[in-house]
């Protein structure tokens, strides 16, 4: 079975910068879109950004411009760099598989605060 593992999260002030990784295992990888969700407390999960096999990405309206997603098949890890951070940033960030069966990290949390 596919197991993707987060790691990056912590506690930063406004402003400032953090970078989140995930590692797969047992994941052919290179052929599956990936992804970042994430999901405050008492709100829906939502996604942040995406990169598919091709490299293609996409972002969410709230983070284009200020996060970057990107991979690396050879190490069968995927980053997303977060730069000028806002408390509206704060939440567990997830790290997905997609295809036939999707797969989901259990999250790292982010937080951002004065």
């Amino acid at each position: 079975q596919v197991q993707l593992v987060e790691s990056g999260g912590g506690l930063v002030q406004p402003g400032e910068s953090l970078s989140l990784s995930c590692s797969a295992s047992r994941s052919i990888f290179s052929i599956y879109d990936m992804a970042w969700y994430r999901q405050a407390p008492a709100k829906q999960r939502e996604l942040v950004a995406t990169i598919a096999h091709n490299m293609k990405t996409t972002y969410a309206a709230s983070v284009q411009g200020r996060f970057t997603i990107s991979r690396d098949n050879a190490k069968k890890m995927v980053y997303l760099e977060m730069n000028r951070l806002e408390p509206e940033d704060t939440a567990v960030y997830y790290c997905k598989q997609e295809g036939p069966l999707s797969y989901w990290g259990r999250g790292t949390q982010v937080t951002v605060s004065s």
